[in-house]
């Protein structure tokens, strides 16, 4: 009989304990089981962003033989601004802008000298071949040095700072995305991130990312692409708030907390009692 009324009293304690204790917080929660396919996934992977329709270019060519007229040719002049100084001043500042070269809708831009060259589809590393075998034609061991512009990835949702973010470097982690944002608020879906990515031919891809399980490093989406957006999904206890009121989810974990200590009374004067009448 005393075991029976001890079950009773516990089992309420480990319900409420279990429904309020935080659940999926953590990153990486098989990270020892993944730990040597992430290495050699790591080791063999290698990134590189592929140029999109409506992407910013910046193309400069450079020789080893530097021939100024040869060179100049195939290079966009830079652009001088004048802007006023500070409110009150009558100063005026000259502001030196580099050029770029726009993607078009036929994922082509239009270069100096050669014309039109079709880019969109191409790593860098492909684009840069392409325009130094264009350019070869004309100058002997060009240089060429591209960069993408308008790189940048959106992330929305259970974040602690959403928005729009530009990356200098044209490589970013969806780790480093979620940082930038300074990282997953508690409410967060981390098991069911959605990412958003548009293709070169205008279709958009719906992809589901697990940021509890270790094989997001294996992902072939664990690195972003230019205009990537990532949506952070709330959680249960987020929709629960959202549906009963903050207020009400606050007095059932209190409830929870009180129910709870009380349990843990009451089975340890049972164990004292059943112990005395031993």
């Amino acid at each position: 009989m005393k075991l029976k009324i001890l079950i009773i009293l516990i089992f309420p304690a480990f319900f409420f304990s279990c429904m309020t204790a935080p659940k999926n917080i953590s990153y990486f929660q098989d990270l020892d089981e993944y730990q040597q396919n992430i290495r050699i996934a790591n080791e063999a992977s290698t990134y590189e962003p592929i140029i999109k329709k409506y992407d910013e270019l910046m193309i400069t060519i450079t020789a080893p033989v530097l021939d100024q007229v040869a060179v100049a040719q195939f290079n966009l002049p830079m652009t001088a601004y004048l802007t006023s100084g500070k409110e009150g001043e009558t100063s005026v500042q000259q502001s030196v802008v580099v050029q770029t070269y726009t993607v078009d809708h036929n994922g082509d831009i239009n270069f100096p000298v050669i014309g039109q060259i079709p880019l969109a589809g191409l790593t860098k590393s492909q684009a840069i071949e392409k325009i130094k075998k264009l350019v070869s034609n004309y100058i002997a061991d060009p240089v060429v040095v591209l960069k993408i512009m308008s790189f940048k990835i959106t992330i929305l949702g259970e974040v602690g700072k959403p928005g729009t973010y530009p990356v200098s470097q044209e490589k970013i982690s969806i780790l480093d995305a979620i940082g930038a944002a300074n990282d997953l608020t508690i409410y967060g879906n981390r098991q069911n991130v959605l990412l958003i990515r548009e293709n070169g031919d205008g279709t958009t891809n719906h992809i589901r990312l697990d940021l509890t399980k270790s094989d997001i490093f294996t992902s072939p989406y664990y690195y972003l692409q230019q205009n990537d957006v990532i949506y952070v999904e709330s959680n249960k206890t987020k929709q629960i708030e959202s549906k009963y009121g903050v207020a009400d989810n606050y007095k059932l974990s209190i409830l929870s907390m009180v129910f709870s200590a009380v349990s843990i009374i009451a089975s340890t004067t049972v164990a004292i009692v059943s112990v005395k009448n031993k």
